[in-house]
């Protein structure tokens, strides 16, 4: 195991990276920016360096700035969280090269699965099922426009390198097509500096499901089950819940074996989360692979009581999976919901600016993940997600029901959050009896 690691990343997830390590005795070093300076969660870390100002591009994406922080506190690893650096292959490349542990998959498998064309490729070579569409980019509007009508409309338009939901279209006949292609490639050349896209059928009010898989160095593999992320805004989640409420037994069996084939395809290590989609009549499609952790990651282990960041460490430092996939068990129900920094009555704007009154719900079942308090300053500079709150219950009206109440008693004020919305969702007739779709908060909100 490692001695000492650092973690590049910021917030909730560098807190929860600094509590797993110091359970498993190992010292962490966390990097900030000047904006970051006075979070206590800081004070946890056995050691913290400032890497520089605010804005993201100075300081938690500065490359040279954290490998320089690495170097001075002297650490065996890098633990990336998710966001910022984490699908990052040139940077796990500057890792190796420097003989520091990237906490993640291999280079070649983040280029790989990070390329949404190879990776559709990958997923057929694994016999997994994956959505109609262009077998490679398409970069001429023209060829673009005869192969959406071969694939037939709406057709979804993405970015090979996106992520989030941008460089991300939907067409739903010619002239829409022209406005969005364009509009596609010009956002995923703003947001990752590569212009290519690939066409997709769309699929018609999916669901959207997410299969955990831990993978050692040995060719090991095994599933910590799925995860149901439909309920989203512009394609970013905001509620999550394990196990999906729309699988049944046979169908979650065929689910997470297809993409473990996946990641064996891929001759992956560590963390990965398959994403998957599901059409009305229940069959399910192959989008991608997150070669990270995932924010919701919390759900899954609150129902098979692992540690997946524990996990993530143990199988960087060279350990191999002993546990085989019948050891692997799901109880109860585990509901998650996102709380953001936006105003859901103004179109989800942000709402940066200082707490000034914070209290967290707690009770039987509850588990809050923030690094906020009274007096914290949500800034501007960062995404807007402040917190994280999740429920574990036997079933899932129970989950329900302890997550409606935790939010009724969650205070974040003065600025505006999402936890008005969520418990709109909570609420909603659909959502209980489990007729929704990716729609739904568009639709219903």
């Amino acid at each position: 195991m490692f001695s000492r690691i650092l973690i590049a990343n910021r917030g909730e997830i560098a807190l929860r990276i600094i509590r797993a390590c110091r359970e498993m005795g190992v010292e962490s070093v966390a990097v900030y920016s000047e904006a970051d300076k006075n979070s206590p969660y800081l004070d946890l870390a056995d050691e913290k360096v400032c890497i520089g100002p605010a804005v993201c591009a100075k300081s938690y994406l500065n490359i040279p700035a954290i490998m320089t922080a690495a170097e001075i506190t002297d650490v065996e690893a890098i633990h990336p969280g998710y966001g910022l650096l984490a699908e990052n292959a040139h940077f796990a490349q500057i890792c190796k090269d420097s003989g520091i542990k990237f906490i993640g998959p291999s280079v070649e498998a983040m280029q790989m699965l990070g390329d949404k064309v190879e990776a559709r490729k990958l997923a057929r070579r694994a016999k997994a099922p994956v959505v109609p569409g262009s077998d490679g980019i398409i970069d001429d509007e023209n060829e673009a426009l005869k192969m959406a009508a071969k694939i037939g409309y709406p057709v979804l338009i993405k970015a090979t390198a996106g992520g989030g939901g941008r460089g991300m279209r939907v067409a739903h006949n010619e002239i829409s097509f022209r406005s969005a292609f364009n509009t596609a490639r010009a956002e995923a050349e703003a947001c990752f500096g590569n212009p290519h896209v690939y066409l997709e059928k769309y699929i018609l009010e999916p669901r959207h499901v997410e299969v955990q898989i831990m993978a050692d160095d040995y060719g090991n593999a095994i599933h910590f089950y799925e995860r149901d992320c439909t309920v989203q805004r512009r394609h970013q989640k905001m509620i999550e819940e394990s196990p999906s409420p729309s699988l049944d037994e046979h169908l979650r069996e065929k689910l997470c074996n297809a993409a473990l084939r996946i990641i064996k395809e891929a001759n992956y290590s560590n963390a990965a989360t398959v994403e998957f989609i599901l059409d009305k009549d229940m069959n399910f499609y192959f989008i991608e692979v997150n070669t990270r952790i995932q924010v919701e990651h919390p759900v899954t282990e609150m129902v098979t009581g692992h540690d997946l960041i524990k996990w993530q460490l143990k199988l960087a430092a060279g350990e191999k999976i002993h546990l085989s996939q019948r050891d692997i068990h799901h109880n109860g129900v585990a509901i998650e919901c996102r709380i953001n920094a936006e105003n859901p009555d103004n179109d989800f704007s942000p709402s940066p600016g200082p707490i000034t009154k914070y209290i967290a719900p707690g009770g039987y079942g509850v588990r809050i993940d923030t690094p906020i308090h009274q007096g914290w300053v949500v800034s501007p500079h960062y995404d807007s997600m402040i917190a994280k709150i999740i429920v574990h219950q036997p079933t899932r009206a129970e989950a329900i029901a302890t997550m409606k109440r935790a939010l009724s008693e969650f205070t974040i004020e003065p600025i505006k959050t999402t936890i008005p919305a969520c418990l709109k969702i909570l609420s909603h007739n659909l959502f209980i009896e489990n007729d929704f779709d990716t729609s739904f908060v568009e639709k219903n909100l």
